[in-house]
């Protein structure tokens, strides 16, 4: 009732204004001096142009439109609604044959009509504008190029809560500029007494995911207690996230992260849309999202296996609520146990299999743990791939770490062991493509140094870096999820895929960036320094010494390519490891290692 109420009221008022075009159509036609007869032509054929006009708006549902929220889109629909009736009013009064009748009226009343219909609807949003403001809002400052700006602007505009009082922008060019009635008052870093000078305490960060304005805008912000917002991407609309286009908190994703990754959807659908598909580790933080990007792409049935059970368990939840049409099948079990693992495969009989099941912490496996990291990374792999092979699973696909290039832990050389054990099983099933995916540090995954510095500044202080020059590569998790899709649908089998990692980042940087994230400064949270962890590196590689890669149809992805390396003897791994039993000396371990993986040396 309140929509129909609305609706005839803004037919009305455009009635109302079409009446008034038409008495100024004559007007204007005779000079401001419209002759009685003429007066009384305009009054006697006002009622078939209403009609007309009324009847050609409704069936285009102009009369649906809000006033106050008048955009672009509005005023395209009001000015073929218009067009429309004006042509058809026109045809009308032509084919009556109205004697004497000006038919210059039917060319200017449209004109006047469209007029004054924008004009009330740009009055009354500019109303309800102003009478918001004047109510007040959290000042705003926005930081951008004008294009940036511009979109922002647009999704604030009739808000009650943000009030915009002006620009930054990384172009020295804008300053001075007005887009909006808001100025351009300065570049980036001038961010800081721009905010002081307005009493500002939000800032607004329109630029791009990842591009240098977004950091240069955190890193040029000193003000302790000031907040960082951002629009939401429109994949986060679409998933969801956050309170529609709301402006959200900034994370260190939106600093770090890099475009959206072009995924060729199709493979993927063909590949995965209807199929059962089998993660193992599918409780940890790739292995999660994995299941989330294998879901979405519409997976019939998705068969989930991590050691964890509250893992799991929170898995189930979490698929069950977004995704009720799949059919999810969550198993707790050890990929180090093979007939269990088999016996799981040779029951879902999977097309695709994502192996995610791995122990990835280098000072915990480098440490008392070392056989921990040989048993779950090495025969764990093992295990997978070969139950593959012998279930007929068209795709396997390992998830692998830079820390398998030129490897100076153990963690690390289990992992590039495990590559080479996919490579050897390889050669036994040609009818599975045997995979693997390397790619760095993921932002916020279990472990990470991320979760651990907010920790930290939740303390208090003070954030602990091993090493003020060490740096690393991240992604996001998302993007490194997608990547290990597509490059499971590139890959051929006994391939080694390299991720683009994008450019390294200290994490002495990284520790500053989530300082002021958090609303400090490094006089409240100090950062210091403990010196470089065992088998710790200053720096990560994506690629040992004696590869090289070769380019792939997907600008992230690369492949890399071994050269003269004998064929792998899986039965000797696992004879190894079952005679050296659950304690093999630190010495022996290592050594055999040495013996697998001749890159893997130990730090001095």
């Amino acid at each position: 009732m309140q929509f129909r109420k609305h609706t005839l009221g803004v037919l009305t008022a455009d009635l109302v204004l079409a009446l008034v075009a038409w008495q100024t159509a004559f007007w204007l036609r005779f000079n401001l001096d419209v002759p009685p007869e003429f007066a009384q032509m305009a009054w006697t054929t006002a009622p078939l142009a209403l009609a007309l006009y009324g009847l050609t708006l409704i069936v285009l549902r102009v009369p649906r439109q809000v006033w106050r929220f008048t955009g672009l889109h509005e005023l395209r629909q009001l000015a073929r609604g218009v067009a429309v009736a004006g042509l058809i009013t026109a045809a009308a009064v032509l084919m009556l044959r109205v004697p004497q009748f000006p038919r210059s009226v039917l060319l200017l009343h449209p004109l006047i009509a469209l007029a004054l219909m924008a004009a009330a609807r740009a009055a009354q949003r500019s109303l309800h504008e102003r009478r918001h403001a004047a109510v007040g809002g959290r000042r705003l400052l926005l930081v951008g190029t004008l294009p940036e700006a511009a979109e922002a602007l647009r999704v604030l505009k009739g808000s009650t809560q943000w009030l915009p009082v002006g620009m930054v922008s990384p172009a020295p060019a804008d300053v001075g500029r007005t887009l909006q009635d808001v100025h351009v008052l300065g570049t980036l870093d001038e961010i800081a007494d721009i905010c002081q000078d307005e009493n500002v305490q939000t800032v607004l960060v329109a630029s791009e995911p990842g591009s240098p304005a977004r950091r240069a805008a955190l890193l040029n912000v000193n003000v302790a207690g000031l907040t960082l917002l951002t629009l939401p991407r429109p994949d986060q609309w679409i998933q969801g996230q956050g309170d529609g286009s709301a402006p959200r908190r900034i994370e260190l994703e939106d600093l770090l992260g890099r475009a959206p990754v072009q995924l060729d959807v199709a493979g993927l659908s063909a590949m995965i849309s209807g199929q059962t598909v089998l993660v193992t580790g599918a409780g940890g933080s790739i292995g999660s999202e994995l299941c989330r990007q294998i879901a979405r792409l519409g997976a019939a049935r998705l068969v989930c296996v991590d050691v964890s059970e509250y893992a799991i368990y929170q898995l189930e939840q979490e698929l069950r609520e977004a995704h009720p049409q799949m059919r999810g099948i969550y198993y707790t079990a050890n990929v180090r146990e093979a007939d269990r693992l088999g016996a799981i495969v040779a029951r879902e009989r999977p097309s695709v299999m994502f192996h995610a099941a791995a122990y990835k912490h280098v000072p915990l496996m480098e440490q008392l743990n070392e056989i921990e990291a040989v048993r779950t990374n090495v025969l764990g792999t093992l295990n997978a791939a070969r139950v593959a092979g012998v279930q007929g699973v068209r795709r396997f696909v390992m998830v692998s770490t830079d820390k398998a290039v030129n490897p100076t832990n153990v963690m690390g050389a289990s992992k590039r062991l495990a590559e080479r054990v996919v490579q050897g099983v390889a050669a036994s099933f040609p009818g599975t493509e045997y995979v693997s995916v390397r790619f760095g540090n993921v932002l916020g995954s279990s472990g990470s140094v991320v979760p651990l510095f907010t920790a930290q500044i939740a303390r208090g202080g003070p954030i602990t870096v091993t090493h003020p020059d060490i740096v690393r590569y991240f992604m996001t998790i998302p993007e490194a999820a997608q990547l290990v899709l597509q490059a499971g649908l590139m890959g051929r089998s006994g391939q080694i895929f390299v991720l683009d990692m994008g450019e390294p980042v200290k994490i002495a940087e990284l520790a500053r960036l989530l300082i002021r994230l958090s609303g400090r400064t490094e006089q409240d949270i100090p950062i210091t320094y403990t010196g470089l962890r065992p088998g710790e590196k200053l720096y990560e590689e994506l690629l040992a010494d004696d590869e090289t890669t070769l380019p792939t149809p997907h600008p992230k992805l690369r492949i890399a390519r071994a050269s003269g390396q004998l064929q792998m003897d899986v039965e000797a791994v696992v004879r190894w490891v079952d005679t050296a039993g659950p304690a093999p000396s630190e010495q022996d371990l290592r050594t055999w290692l040495r013996d697998h993986v001749p890159e893997y040396q130990t730090p001095r």
